[in-house]
Protein backbone atom coordinates (compact mmCIF):
# COMPACT_ATOMS: atom_id res chain seq x y z
CA UNK A 1 0.00 0.00 0.00
CA UNK A 2 2.69 2.59 0.73
CA UNK A 3 3.96 2.52 -2.85
CA UNK A 4 0.46 2.97 -4.22
CA UNK A 5 -0.29 5.71 -1.69
CA UNK A 6 2.87 7.60 -2.62
CA UNK A 7 2.23 7.36 -6.37
CA UNK A 8 -1.39 8.42 -5.91
CA UNK A 9 -0.39 11.37 -3.72
CA UNK A 10 2.22 12.74 -6.13
CA UNK A 11 1.16 16.36 -6.68
CA UNK A 12 2.21 16.79 -10.33
CA UNK A 13 0.97 15.09 -13.47
CA UNK A 14 2.76 11.80 -14.20
CA UNK A 15 1.87 11.95 -17.87
CA UNK A 16 0.94 8.85 -19.79
CA UNK A 17 2.65 6.33 -17.49
CA UNK A 18 0.50 3.40 -16.39
CA UNK A 19 0.30 4.01 -12.64
CA UNK A 20 -0.73 0.45 -11.82
CA UNK A 21 2.23 -0.95 -13.78
CA UNK A 22 4.51 1.60 -12.10
CA UNK A 23 3.33 0.61 -8.61
CA UNK A 24 3.63 -3.11 -9.39
CA UNK A 25 7.12 -2.67 -10.77
CA UNK A 26 8.36 -0.70 -7.75
CA UNK A 27 6.84 -3.30 -5.41
CA UNK A 28 8.36 -6.21 -7.35
CA UNK A 29 11.77 -4.52 -7.44
CA UNK A 30 11.72 -4.01 -3.68
CA UNK A 31 10.58 -7.59 -3.09
CA UNK A 32 13.25 -8.90 -5.45
CA UNK A 33 15.99 -6.91 -3.70
CA UNK A 34 14.90 -8.43 -0.40
CA UNK A 35 14.68 -11.97 -1.81
CA UNK A 36 18.09 -11.73 -3.46
CA UNK A 37 19.73 -10.36 -0.32
CA UNK A 38 18.16 -13.12 1.77
CA UNK A 39 19.11 -15.79 -0.77
CA UNK A 40 22.74 -14.64 -0.83
CA UNK A 41 22.79 -14.76 2.95
CA UNK A 42 21.21 -18.21 2.96
CA UNK A 43 23.75 -19.44 0.40
CA UNK A 44 26.53 -18.21 2.67
CA UNK A 45 24.99 -20.25 5.48
CA UNK A 46 25.13 -23.51 3.53
CA UNK A 47 27.79 -26.11 4.30
CA UNK A 48 31.40 -25.45 3.36
CA UNK A 49 31.14 -28.13 0.68
CA UNK A 50 28.28 -26.24 -1.00
CA UNK A 51 29.91 -22.80 -1.05
CA UNK A 52 32.10 -23.27 -4.14
CA UNK A 53 29.02 -24.25 -6.17
CA UNK A 54 27.09 -21.24 -4.85
CA UNK A 55 29.66 -18.49 -5.47
CA UNK A 56 28.15 -17.37 -8.75
CA UNK A 57 24.67 -17.54 -7.25
CA UNK A 58 25.74 -15.32 -4.35
CA UNK A 59 27.29 -12.80 -6.72
CA UNK A 60 24.22 -12.83 -8.97
CA UNK A 61 21.98 -12.32 -5.94
CA UNK A 62 23.97 -9.35 -4.68
CA UNK A 63 24.15 -7.72 -8.12
CA UNK A 64 20.43 -8.25 -8.66
CA UNK A 65 19.56 -6.82 -5.25
CA UNK A 66 21.61 -3.69 -5.98
CA UNK A 67 20.06 -3.18 -9.42
CA UNK A 68 16.52 -3.76 -8.14
CA UNK A 69 16.98 -1.28 -5.29
CA UNK A 70 18.33 1.31 -7.70
CA UNK A 71 15.50 0.69 -10.13
CA UNK A 72 12.90 1.18 -7.39
CA UNK A 73 14.55 4.49 -6.45
CA UNK A 74 14.67 5.68 -10.08
CA UNK A 75 11.01 4.74 -10.57
CA UNK A 76 10.06 6.63 -7.39
CA UNK A 77 11.41 9.94 -8.72
CA UNK A 78 9.18 11.78 -11.16
CA UNK A 79 10.45 15.36 -11.25
CA UNK A 80 12.21 16.02 -14.56
CA UNK A 81 11.22 12.53 -15.75
CA UNK A 82 13.04 11.16 -18.82
CA UNK A 83 11.36 8.14 -20.40
CA UNK A 84 14.57 7.16 -22.22
CA UNK A 85 16.49 6.81 -18.95
CA UNK A 86 13.63 4.95 -17.30
CA UNK A 87 13.39 2.56 -20.25
CA UNK A 88 17.12 1.75 -20.08
CA UNK A 89 17.05 1.24 -16.31
CA UNK A 90 14.05 -1.09 -16.62
CA UNK A 91 15.67 -3.09 -19.40
CA UNK A 92 18.85 -3.47 -17.37
CA UNK A 93 16.85 -4.58 -14.34
CA UNK A 94 14.93 -7.15 -16.40
CA UNK A 95 18.21 -8.51 -17.78
CA UNK A 96 19.82 -8.81 -14.35
CA UNK A 97 16.68 -10.44 -12.91
CA UNK A 98 16.56 -12.97 -15.76
CA UNK A 99 20.23 -13.84 -15.22
CA UNK A 100 19.80 -14.18 -11.46
CA UNK A 101 16.68 -16.31 -11.90
CA UNK A 102 18.57 -18.59 -14.28
CA UNK A 103 21.44 -18.95 -11.82
CA UNK A 104 19.19 -19.53 -8.80
CA UNK A 105 17.13 -21.93 -10.88
CA UNK A 106 20.18 -24.17 -11.24
CA UNK A 107 20.20 -24.65 -7.46
CA UNK A 108 16.43 -24.64 -6.85
CA UNK A 109 16.08 -28.41 -6.53
CA UNK A 110 18.60 -28.49 -3.68
CA UNK A 111 18.00 -25.13 -2.00
CA UNK A 112 14.51 -23.81 -1.29
CA UNK A 113 15.82 -20.26 -0.90
CA UNK A 114 17.13 -20.39 -4.47
CA UNK A 115 13.75 -21.62 -5.74
CA UNK A 116 11.92 -18.79 -3.99
CA UNK A 117 14.43 -16.24 -5.20
CA UNK A 118 14.26 -17.45 -8.80
CA UNK A 119 10.47 -17.09 -8.77
CA UNK A 120 10.67 -13.55 -7.39
CA UNK A 121 13.29 -12.58 -9.95
CA UNK A 122 10.97 -13.80 -12.73
CA UNK A 123 8.10 -11.72 -11.31
CA UNK A 124 10.33 -8.65 -11.19
CA UNK A 125 11.58 -9.26 -14.73
CA UNK A 126 7.99 -9.49 -15.93
CA UNK A 127 6.97 -6.29 -14.10
CA UNK A 128 9.92 -4.40 -15.61
CA UNK A 129 9.07 -5.64 -19.10
CA UNK A 130 5.41 -4.72 -18.64
CA UNK A 131 6.32 -1.20 -17.57
CA UNK A 132 8.74 -0.80 -20.49
CA UNK A 133 5.95 -1.81 -22.88
CA UNK A 134 3.58 0.72 -21.31
CA UNK A 135 6.14 3.51 -21.85
CA UNK A 136 5.70 3.09 -25.60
Amino acid sequence: MPVSDMVRSYPADLGEIDRDALVKCIEECLACAQSCTACADACLSESDEQLPMLRKCIRSNLDCADVCETTARVLSRHTGYDANITREVLQACATVCRSCADECGQHASQHEHCRVCAEQCRRCEEACNTLVTSLG
